[in-house]
């Protein structure tokens, strides 16, 4: 089954699961969702991002990627899981441009992911900036970390090597949160005029 809605392309996976959207987010029309995914409240889902539940692991079970409440995934996000494993996003969360979520995966909540990142098998605590262009992979980022632009962070790097998130960095996070929430808002007043 494929519809084509204001939640952009809404697919079933093989298994016959179907994306969940609260009726207060917004996903633009180009956007594809796929199989088993849970959009929570206030949601901005850009132009372009594909979110795909599909993947079953070897009892043909699955867990559900979820998106939590008022984050925004911007445009061209990939979020996908391997065999089934769950891929959650916090509440107030950003994945920026191009990013790639590959579950298993857990971002928590006032997270800011930069344009291009890449996650694999990994935590990222609550609070966290990863900057453009830097690789977190196979390991636990505390909350509160800074991870620079460019970096890749792995299960061997010191985590003592790592700068904490400061006041600057913070409030930039929730400053593109802000911005995102204004345009689920106004996206959907658009659509309630046309």
């Amino acid at each position: 089954m494929v519809t084509s809605s204001v939640f952009g392309t809404i697919r079933a996976n093989p298994r016959g699961d179907v994306p969940v959207v609260h009726p207060d987010s917004f996903v633009d029309p180009t956007a594809i969702l796929c199989g088993k995914v849970i959009v929570h409240e206030n949601v901005f889902i850009g132009p372009y991002a594909v979110i795909r539940a599909d993947e079953v692991d070897m009892d043909g079970d699955m867990q559900p990627i979820v998106i939590g409440a008022h984050s925004n995934i911007q445009d061209g996000v990939v979020i996908h899981s391997k065999s089934g494993a769950a891929v959650t996003i916090g509440a107030h969360t950003s994945i920026a441009h191009r990013a790639i979520v590959h579950g298993p995966c857990t971002v928590g909540s006032r997270v800011f992911i930069g344009f291009n990142s890449v996650l694999f098998n990994c935590e990222v605590g609550d609070g966290c900036v990863v900057r453009h262009n830097a690789v977190v992979d196979g390991c636990t980022l505390p909350p509160g970390f800074y991870v620079p632009s460019t970096e890749r962070i792995g299960p061997r790097t010191e985590l003592s090597t790592i700068a904490r998130v400061s006041v600057q960095a913070s409030e930039f996070s929730e400053d593109v949160v802000r911005t995102n929430n204004w345009l689920v808002e106004g996206y959907r007043k658009l659509l309630q005029q046309s």
